[in-house]
């Protein structure tokens, strides 16, 4: 059920995180929300998507941050249509126009 009004607008302009889940089969889940820790909360409590269902329960491996839903969906669909490898690369070494440049950490 879509929200409608300006609920709606302001939930679909709000900040949307991208995440990987990692599940206990090894396998991994992409996905998008606003609420990352409540979604996973949901998705390992049997709610959301059939993925954890089949797949066990996940932890959150590798996240990012988008200002609006449409950017994070884009990037979600292109990463569903990842290899394994390259999806594990993501996760090991980060998002190549993400990296921290503070030499302090």
């Amino acid at each position: 059920m879509s929200r409608g009004g300006v609920e709606g607008l302001l939930t679909y302009m709000s900040e949307w995180t991208l995440y990987i889940d990692k599940c206990k089969d090894n396998s991994l889940y992409t996905g998008i929300s606003s609420n990352p820790d409540k979604r996973l909360i949901e998705h390992n409590l049997g709610r959301g998507a059939q993925w954890f269902r089949q797949h066990g329960q996940g932890q959150i491996v590798y996240t990012e941050k988008y200002q609006t839903y449409l950017e994070a969906h884009r990037r979600e669909l292109q990463i569903k249509k990842w290899s394994r490898i390259k999806k594990d690369n993501l996760i090991k070494y980060g998002h190549p126009t993400k990296i921290n440049l503070n030499i302090n950490t």
